[in-house]
């Protein structure tokens, strides 16, 4: 039977190819999805698009399938990162997934003056963004970097990219628009920063501002939640820049 299941396979994948299952692996499609032998899933690798494959045995031991036809070539985002400054642990896990879901190319996050929490458990949210690429039906799973600081981040920053800075101070700035009027996103390569619960610490802010590459924003006249930022940041730029238009 054909099946809607879609699990991420490391590659590359190819026709005709016979893959080994982990044992998590093994144990989701016939334990969780209660599929065996001879059924069908959608499996990625992240580059070479999405490709049906047969399952030849799975347990919780592990097991094996036989990879048949592509079914979708690749399809990589638009080319702009998600930066922000981690917060609680499941409203972090929130971000990400999220911005996989919105086609985030890259996931970065950093540490500001106000961030709660200066370390993260990176491989765990890979893991984040890899199960969500497999809920959403993408065939790209967006690398989630190690935390730096925010000084780090913009010391290194690449000439060409430019930096979206969501400042929730600016709708009330007359030095920077006024309230309300509404500045047009510049396009990829592109990346949008978002702070901590806390905002932006004065002298961060100063920076920011001063950073040839940044264009300030605000996001309505309303302060957001960190996680509501990203997701509301990322819509306004996929709207206007990105693979949604």
């Amino acid at each position: 039977m054909d099946s809607k299941v879609r699990l991420h396979i490391a590659g590359p994948l190819g026709a005709g190819q016979c893959v080994a299952l982990s044992k998590d692996q093994g144990h989701y499609l016939s334990g969780v999805m209660r599929l065996s032998t001879g059924d069908t899933l959608t499996v990625f690798d992240g580059t070479s698009g999405a490709f049906r494959a047969t399952i030849r045995a799975a347990s919780k031991r592990g097991g094996e399938l036989q990879i048949d036809a592509q079914t979708a070539p690749q399809r990589d985002p638009p080319d702009v990162w998600l930066c922000f400054a981690p917060i609680k642990k499941a409203r972090t896990d929130f971000i990400v997934e999220k911005a996989t879901e919105l086609g985030a190319a890259r996931i970065r996050p950093v540490a500001t003056a106000y961030t709660n929490s200066e370390r993260i458990r990176q491989d765990r949210l890979q893991a984040h963004a890899l199960e969500a690429a497999e809920q959403c039906g993408g065939t790209y799973v967006p690398p989630v970097d190690d935390i730096v600081t925010l000084k780090s981040l913009l010391a290194d920053w690449p000439a060409d990219r430019a930096l979206i800075f969501c400042d929730e101070t600016l709708s009330d700035d007359p030095d920077w628009s006024e309230p309300g009027a509404p500045r047009p996103l510049p396009p990829a390569p592109a990346a949008i920063l978002i702070g901590p619960e806390g905002g932006f610490s004065p002298e961060e802010r100063a920076t920011l501002r001063t950073h040839p590459n940044t264009h300030a924003i605000a996001l309505g006249p309303r302060i957001l939640r960190a996680d509501t930022a990203a997701v509301a940041a990322l819509t306004l730029w996929q709207t206007a820049q990105g693979d949604w238009t």
